[in-house]
């Protein structure tokens, strides 16, 4: 078995990356985040850089990650710049690396858990310590498998104190359900997307009273979904509290 990726390999993706949309400051800006998080000191650490190019400065930074790191940032940096796909390059690229370095991707790597949409929602938390505090020890605890309930339990928390930070109340998750219709409608968002998520989040309410509850009731399969659906109402919320009001919210 291999004990590395290629440097080869390493600096295609460089290469790819850069040339298909990644910015020198974006470049520093996710590889110092991702530097933080694995406890590594990367040697472009901020922007502009002492380099020739941003193809080196990506190639420098990447290099200093152990194997199973660098699988997935270059697997994450390729979501994050080809969401809808259509970039064929990024797609051989990722193609490339799931087929011929899978053996450096970690099990939960392995799973349909969408991380690059965790990871964005992370970033959008920033100034919100407390709710992305509780959304970082529920990923941990899923990625090891252990605490299901807590895991659930962590997420509805995290929502919670997220929607009381937005609406600057201190309602329960279930008293916030006629805000969250409003609150989208005041965005400029549709009647049908307000209704949609104030039944998605009632639904979500209930689910979560279900089997917080009672651990050994938790489906492992569901958490995934959980996690997903808890990040997409958190990215939606935030990108819609920054945005300017459209309509007024009823008194």
């Amino acid at each position: 078995m291999r004990e590395r990726i290629p440097t080869a390999f390493i600096s295609h993706a460089a290469t790819e990356l850069t040339a298909n949309g990644l910015t020198g400051s974006k470049l520093v800006e996710i590889t110092s985040a991702y530097a933080a998080d694995f406890g590594v000191d990367i040697q472009h650490a901020r922007y502009p850089f002492d380099c020739p190019n941003k193809r080196t400065a990506l190639l420098d930074n990447l290099i200093v990650f152990a194997p199973k790191q660098q699988y997935q940032i270059i697997r994450e940096l390729c979501d994050r710049l080809n969401a809808d796909g259509s970039n064929a390059a990024l797609t051989r690229l990722k193609v490339k690396l799931m087929t011929e370095y899978a053996e450096f991707a970690d099990q939960d790597q392995q799973t349909d858990m969408e991380r690059t949409l965790l990871t964005e929602t992370r970033h959008w938390l920033t100034g919100h310590d407390a709710v992305r505090k509780l959304f970082d020890e529920a990923l941990q605890k899923h990625d090891h498998g252990v605490f299901r309930r807590n895991t659930l339990d962590d997420l509805r928390l995290a929502l919670e104190l997220l929607l009381r930070d937005i609406f600057g109340n201190g309602k329960s998750l279930e008293n916030q359900v006629p805000m969250v219709g409003q609150f989208v409608r005041s965005k400029g968002g549709s009647k049908e997307l307000a209704n949609m998520f104030q039944k998605l989040v009632d639904y979500y309410a209930g689910y979560q009273n279900t089997f917080v509850k009672h651990d050994d009731a938790v489906i492992t399969s569901e958490i995934e979904i959980i996690f997903e659906l808890t990040a997409s109402f958190m990215k939606h919320f935030l990108r819609l509290s920054v945005a300017p009001d459209k309509a007024q919210l009823p008194l």
